[in-house]
């Protein structure tokens, strides 16, 4: 047989050993033909390929170099799925009925197969089915710690066993807890199809015409999922939700309000996804907050906790009281490759990658190891890639997609100047589809009609088929750009590596653009998360990793290589405001109040079984002594009892972390005594967040802004103690002392009251765009801030309210509709239609569209123009993207229009009401 034709796979490495030819063509409606020099001639219809060829405009074409087979006789052919060593494939629900999901011991709800079944889970592996039945899961009544690799069907189980819970018991609730806001609304559109139309059973009791109408609600048999991420005026509670899926910082939130209230009681399952993130340098200790305190709880909640980097599992299993489980299953296998100096060397293994390096590093071995490998980069002409680094990073890149493939590349930075080189060398489009370039120009009109315009690298690259994914992007262009690689639109997505944690987006191919991110080499679980990115299940039968690795670190990778994952350990271990944070927040619930309670809590921590309980006793007293030294607990005569003051209350329900919350209430206290209401800009620096504050200020822009300011905003500035001559003099190229704590919290005041500047903009309708470029900072960072901004006043109203300063709070709640429209007083109506936020609700008044009623009885098309005017740029367009550009502007437009037909609904009902 032709090794070309009938192969259901065939891999990287075959294909390249394959005598081809090469062509150079050009492609017409199409077609490919062979010639020596460019055609001029062009039909009359523009087809895909002809459009996309116009936006493909920029640098000059490059050309990846060639990776040549050293011996293809000798060369291994291990990708291929029938030539790996013979091993017994795993059972099947034919040969084994309990790994089907509707066999009865499981219990699961036909509904719930069913659902599960149209989302392509048909049947469990068999190691899910092992986990599932082990003692006392199915039935709630024991905790789980497991472990499993990336892409082997870890969430599964969680969420089996979570909906075990919430199904069986009407009144339940559960929790899962994830590190990152794109995994919370990623799993909260899975979870919201896996639950549709399932009917939980009546709560015990009801009769069976149920509750009065007035006082059942509609969707009191289904499943509510609600994501909690950010934040939000109105304080959640049990019962908004069913499942609450929700961000570290909003779980520990939740479960504090819950336990204040004693409504925790119907909390019956907890899933904490990233386990081995509990030791967190910045946020995981509050995992162990979250864990410590259902473990207090006097009724049974079940604890599940996965990871696919966990080392000492029997810790956090003697923590949690919990039965282990641990596999090294992946449906799909990866190959492993170290590449080194252009040459590509083989590890079915990482011990095998690992030898591999260790041979390189030695002056013998490295010429020895010449012979191994089994490919190797040729040198480009090209200036751009003397760098053998991204000459191999380009090259492989570049194979993937030719091939039909995707490509993950990860690097520190760089990020768009990799997806430019390998877009330049992907210009070609002989090998693309018509359906994939009408895809990439879906996406590039859908990004052009975002508020914020056209990434102009984007623009350069998208209709080659790579993109790039960074914290730089919104959130909105995140989204899109993800959901086109996932859908095959994109073939190449170059991204930093929290990409590896915060997403699901597996490739046929990972390649690591050098083994640092930033000066710091990758940890060995960051590396294993990327690593675990290769391999799609469904699409690939196989995944590969390439680390390419530079020749002065190749000590460091070797270091890499062997290092074991780190142990798992307490994060309150470290830095005081942890174990502060801890105490604080359970005298302030009245979880402990004793010292005894106390003591008790303390021995159900993590931090118990990771220290010496002298350690332990030291830490935990000290806490308690800063606490009392910062006025936020007060003891008894005999110091046996605590109980927390209004300004410790204040501090746990805004969840400030204790020295933040001392520093709120200190900017808060000068507030009250003189605050400036003839401006905008004391209150917006009053909401302005307090933590994250390591942003680089560009000086100049400070400076031209503080000139700019008028005699409200100078009055503000000097109350906050903020020198223009200070300003002045770091423009000039000063630098800003921060030595002691007084230094510390005046360069604290500056960076805030640069930030605050950024949101006066935001608030005054400038795009987010242009807040961007003005004070040179990346536009997704621009959005973040504005949206932790949300977060963070609604924790100051709270923080108000507990002190009973109701003036301030009502002041903070109208800034805060004010920054979540991004437009001023007059706007804030239309603001809440889908789509309508600043600059857009501007243009909608101006013409004529003043009140929501007005857009809900206009016609879509009518809108369309409007929509038009509201672009940040007009881009000229050739006609069939300008008809494509259109459709999208049309399909956004009947969105607004049903947004602003439902909320007059609701204005209509409110005037009976009141009538």
């Amino acid at each position: 047989m032709d090794p070309r034709r009938g192969v259901l796979h065939q891999t990287t490495v075959d294909s390249i050993a394959l005598p081809q030819k090469t062509f150079h063509t050009t492609t017409i409606a199409g077609s490919k033909r062979p010639h020596a020099e460019p055609d001029a001639s062009s039909s009359k219809k523009a087809t895909p390929f002809q459009r996309a060829s116009v936006l493909r405009s920029g640098p000059p074409e490059l050309r990846a170099s060639a990776i040549a087979v050293v011996d293809p006789a000798a060369a291994p052919q291990l990708p291929e799925r029938s030539q790996r060593p013979a091993a017994p494939p795993p059972p099947t629900a034919t040969a084994d009925r309990s790994l089907l999901l509707s066999f009865p011991r499981y219990g699961l709800p036909d509904a719930l197969v069913a659902n599960l079944r149209a989302l392509g889970i048909r049947e469990m592996y068999p190691w899910q089915k092992q986990c599932l039945l082990g003692p006392g899961l199915l039935a709630g009544t024991r905790n789980l710690v497991y472990t499993a690799p990336t892409g082997g069907g870890k969430s599964l189980v969680a969420d089996i066993l979570m909906l075990k819970r919430v199904l069986h018991d009407h009144d339940a609730k559960a929790l899962l807890v994830l590190p990152y806001v794109a995994l919370v609304q990623e799993k909260v559109r899975w979870l919201r199809n896996v639950v549709q139309g399932i009917k939980r059973p009546p709560a015990a009791g009801a009769s069976a015409s149920g509750e009065s109408l007035w006082r059942r609600r509609a969707d009191a048999d289904s499943v509510r999922v609600v994501g909690f991420f950010g934040g939000g005026k109105i304080r959640a509670t049990w019962s908004d939700f069913d499942i609450g899926v929700c961000t570290f910082e909003k779980a520990n939130a939740l479960i504090n309000t819950a336990i204040d209230d004693c409504t925790v009681t119907k909390l019956r399952a907890v899933v904490l996804d990233e386990l081995h993130m509990v030791d967190d340098d910045h946020r995981g200790y509050l995992m162990e907050l979250i864990a410590t305190k259902l473990l207090s709880l006097e009724h049974d909640v079940q604890i599940v906790g996965m990871s696919a980097t966990l080392s000492n599992i029997d810790i956090l299993s003697r923590w949690l009281d919990a039965h282990i489980y641990s596999t090294v299953y992946r449906p799909v296998p990866i190959d492993e490759y170290l590449v080194h100096d252009s040459g590509i060397y083989p590890a079915s293994s990482t011990s095998g990658l690992l030898r591999a390096a260790s041979q390189l590093a030695s002056d013998s071995g490295a010429s020895q190891l010449q012979s191994h490998a089994v490919r190797t980069v040729q040198p480009s002409a090209h200036k751009e890639f003397q760098d053998p680094v991204l000459n191999a990073v380009v090259a492989l890149a570049a194979e993937t997609a030719r091939e039909g493939y995707g490509a993950l590349v990860f690097c520190s930075k760089g990020c768009e100047s990799d997806a430019r080189l390998i877009a330049r060398v992907l210009r070609d489009a002989s090998s693309d589809d018509p359906a994939a370039l009408e895809k990439r120009l879906d996406l590039l009109a859908g990004l052009r009609s975002l508020s914020t315009g056209l990434d102009p690298t984007l623009a350069e690259t998208v209709a080659s088929g790579v993109a790039f994914h960074h914290a730089g992007l919104t959130t909105e262009e995140r989204d899109m750009v993800a959901d086109a690689y996932d859908s095959g639109a994109l073939k190449v997505l170059v991204a930093t590596c929290s990409l590896a944690a915060g997403v699901n987006l597996p490739a046929r191919r990972v390649i690591l653009h050098n083994a640092r991110m930033g000066r710091e080499l990758v940890g060995p679980s960051m590396l294993r998360q990327m690593r675990g990115r290769a391999g799609r299940k469904g699409k690939d039968e196989v995944g590969e990793t390439y680390l390419c690795c530079r020749g002065t670190d190749l000590e460091d990778v070797i270091a890499l290589m062997r290092a074991e994952l780190p142990e798992i350990s307490s994060g309150l271990t470290t830095e005081r405001h942890r174990i502060q944070r801890a105490l604080l927040e359970i005298i302030a619930i009245r979880l402990a109040n004793s010292r005894d309670s106390i003591q008790d809590y303390i021995q159900k921590t993590l931090l118990s079984l990771s220290a010496s309980p002298d350690t332990v006793h030291a830490r935990v007293e000290g806490g308690l002594q800063d606490l009392v030294d910062m006025g936020f607990v007060q003891s008894d005569d005999s110091g046996y009892s605590y109980t927390a003051t209004k300004l410790g209350q204040a501090v746990v329900a805004s969840a400030l972390e204790p020295e933040d919350g001392a520093f709120v209430h200190r900017e808060m206290q000068r507030a009250l005594r003189a605050f400036v209401m003839d401006g905008e800009m004391h209150v917006l620096y009053m909401f302005t967040p307090i933590h994250n504050l390591s942003l680089t200020i560009n000086w100049r822009v400070f400076r031209s802004e503080m000139e700019n300011l008028d005699d409200s905003g100078l009055r503000v500035m000097i109350f906050l103690g903020l020198k223009p001559t200070q300003v002045n003099t770091m423009a000039q190229g000063g630098s800003l002392k921060e030595t002691t704590p007084e230094e510390k919290e005046t360069a604290r005041i500056y960076h805030r009251f640069y930030l605050a500047l950024q949101l006066r903009d935001l608030c005054n309708e400038m795009p987010i765009h242009l807040v961007s470029r003005k004070y040179d900072t990346p536009r997704g960072a621009v959005q973040t801030l504005a949206q932790t901004c949300q977060g963070f006043a609604a924790g100051m109203m709270k923080f108000c309210e507990k002190m009973n300063w109701g003036a301030m709070a009502a002041i903070l709640d109208h800034f805060s509709d004010r920054l979540n429209a991004g437009a001023k007083s007059d706007l804030l109506a239309l603001a809440k239609i889908t789509f309508v936020k600043s600059r857009t609700a501007r243009v909608f008044y101006d013409n004529g569209f003043k009140t929501v009623a007005a857009v809900a009885n206009a016609d879509p098309r009518e809108l369309v123009p409007v929509l038009m005017q509201a672009q940040p740029s007009k881009v000229r367009l050739k006609a069939e993207d300008e008809d494509k550009y259109e459709e999208k502007l049309l399909a956004k437009a009947k969105v607004i229009a049903d947004s602003a037909n439902r909320l007059w609904q609701i204005e209509m009902q409110q005037q009976l009401y009141e009538e």
